[in-house]
């Protein structure tokens, strides 16, 4: 089964920071027994919300071989992921070492424990629809039958991220 995992990072875990810490994360994932299938560039963009004073945040997103897992038990991994990174949720839109976000996976839909899928904010985040557009441009969101790119052409003018490198 095909899931779609987003990762973010504002924040350096043991002296690595942006793409390269992005880059850990998914061997780690790997590790974790969700191995990627396919990567998105990594796109840098000013954190939220605006005027935090937060460092600048680093996105990209993977499609992964989730396997026969149940939705609340992948997003568990990703949590015990989140853990080998120091991350600690504290507060909502906090600076963060590593954020991982499990988007879609194919075929659920719904809430499933502390995961509703697909996720709830994606069809708003400029810095998640860019780079799901690289590595699945013919997801088509179930609820709104859209596309990543559609959905980003629905989103207002404002801040955009840049490209910021590669995984890997």
């Amino acid at each position: 089964m095909i899931a779609l995992i987003a990762l973010g990072t504002n924040l350096p875990f043991n002296g690595v920071g942006g793409a390269a810490l992005l880059t850990q994360a998914v061997e780690e994932l790997v590790e974790a027994g969700l191995p990627a299938l396919a990567c998105s560039s990594v796109w840098e963009s000013e954190a939220w919300p605006p005027g935090s004073g937060q460092p600048n945040y680093f996105n990209a997103v993977i499609t992964v071989d989730a396997g026969a897992l149940a939705p609340a038990r992948r997003f568990g991994r990703l949590l015990a992921v989140e853990a080998v990174f120091g991350r600690v949720r504290r507060e909502r839109w906090g600076a963060r070492t590593l954020d991982l976000d499990l988007l879609a996976l194919e075929g659920a839909v719904g809430e499933f424990g502390a995961v509703t899928l697909p996720h709830p904010r994606l069809r708003e985040r400029a810095f998640v629809l860019i780079p799901l557009a690289e590595v699945a441009p013919n997801w088509v969101h179930p609820a709104l039958r859209l596309t990543p790119s559609e959905m980003l052409g629905g989103l207002t003018p404002g801040e955009r991220p840049w490209l910021a490198g590669q995984l890997g």
